[in-house]
């Protein structure tokens, strides 16, 4: 079950997660179960818990961490143009670069966005 939890109030915050959310499940086969998106003027961050799969997590259990983060890396950059079109639809503004990142143990993944400044 995913719990979207916006850091300020509207729904930017909350479509922004749960765009990400479904984007993750979409590419991985499941998405994380947490999401939580903060904006804060040229900058979006969205961090999620709890998206390794099963199969990551056995890899993980082997001592395969290097192979799981460069999976997860592929995954980012195979899903960057939508991640980048679908933030710019909800800000309605351009990103100006997109940043990834996993961490393993525990099973965080942060998404940053930069904007070009407002108009």
């Amino acid at each position: 079950m995913l719990a979207t939890e916006p850091s300020v109030p509207g729904s930017k915050a909350a479509a922004i997660s749960n765009m990400v959310v479904r984007l993750m499940s979409q590419y991985t086969g499941r998405g994380p179960t947490k999401a939580r998106t903060y904006l804060s003027d040229n900058l979006v961050t969205v961090i999620l818990q709890d998206s390794l799969t099963k199969a990551e997590l056995t890899l993980v259990a082997e001592g395969h961490l290097e192979l799981v983060r460069t999976t997860r890396r592929t995954f980012q950059d195979t899903m960057e143009s939508e991640l980048v079109a679908g933030l710019q639809d909800i800000m309605g503004r351009e990103v100006l670069a997109f940043l990834s990142a996993n961490h393993i143990d525990p099973d965080y993944a942060a998404e940053t966005f930069i904007l070009a400044p407002a108009q």
